[in-house]
């Protein structure tokens, strides 16, 4: 569903993305990783065409995203960082409003909202401001939004950041859910979320791809995911931590 192949994106003498090549197709759930500055955030701009690559090519469900770009567009649904959103519509307007952005009728519009509401459990605040929101249902109702018309693909950019516990577990069982007939890139600083949903990972740094493999190699590198990520990350074998 999703194909990137040779993707590069450079801004001015700075080279943040180095030619990344990798595959997503339906069911897998791929957990993007690295650290800050790592490319992650620009590929996947690059993917949802928000971004122009400097060189290489992004394809959605077959069809090349700079030849094909309302097509591609259409076939994903995109949680962009933060949950930027209008707080002074209720959750049901904001909804309603970004299926009328997408061109939905009035009835598809309501079938979908009504929907979406509820695989995302929002029957309860729906007729709340977003302003008045806590982070955990302003991150549903913005991944609400990003499946409203149902797309095959997925692009998750940290949908649990600063959640506590609880709303963790309620973003990460709604992805669950939705990684049986989807295709989902799904960017994390957190790894356990990665151990937790992924079935496969692929680690960036410094713009380049370190590992691409399924969750289980990944995970048997080192008895922790911290362990690996900082000996591909920082280079050579690194030292578990211990308490003091």
């Amino acid at each position: 569903m999703i194909k990137v192949e040779n993707l590069c994106r450079n801004f001015g003498e700075i080279k943040a993305v180095k030619n990344i090549s990798f595959s997503v197709e339906k069911g897998d759930i791929l957990g993007f990783i690295g650290p800050n500055g790592a490319g992650k955030s620009t590929t996947m701009r690059m993917i949802t065409g928000y971004l122009t690559p400097s060189s290489g090519t992004v394809e959605i469900n077959g069809k090349n995203l700079l030849d094909n770009e309302s097509f591609c567009k259409d076939s994903i649904g995109y949680l962009p960082e933060s949950a930027p959103m209008y707080g002074d519509m209720t959750v049901r307007n904001f909804l309603l409003f970004c299926g009328d952005i997408r061109g939905m009728s009035t009835q598809e519009r309501k079938t979908a909202v009504d929907s979406v509401i509820e695989k995302c459990f929002l029957q309860k605040v729906e007729h709340q401001t977003i302003s008045t929101l806590s982070k955990g249902f302003r991150q549903r109702t913005c991944f609400a939004q990003s499946i409203l018309h149902d797309p095959p693909v997925l692009i998750l950019d940290e949908p649990t950041d600063g959640l506590d516990p609880n709303q963790k577990y309620e973003i990460r069982k709604i992805i669950r859910n939705f990684g049986k007939d989807k295709a989902i890139i799904l960017s994390t600083h957190i790894l356990e979320e990665v151990e937790s949903l992924c079935n496969r990972v692929i680690l960036l740094s410094q713009g380049e791809k370190k590992a691409d493999e399924p969750i289980a190699e990944f995970t048997a590198r080192n008895s922790k995911l911290s362990a690996t990520f900082r000996e591909l990350t920082v280079g050579g074998k690194i030292e578990e931590e211990t308490k003091a």
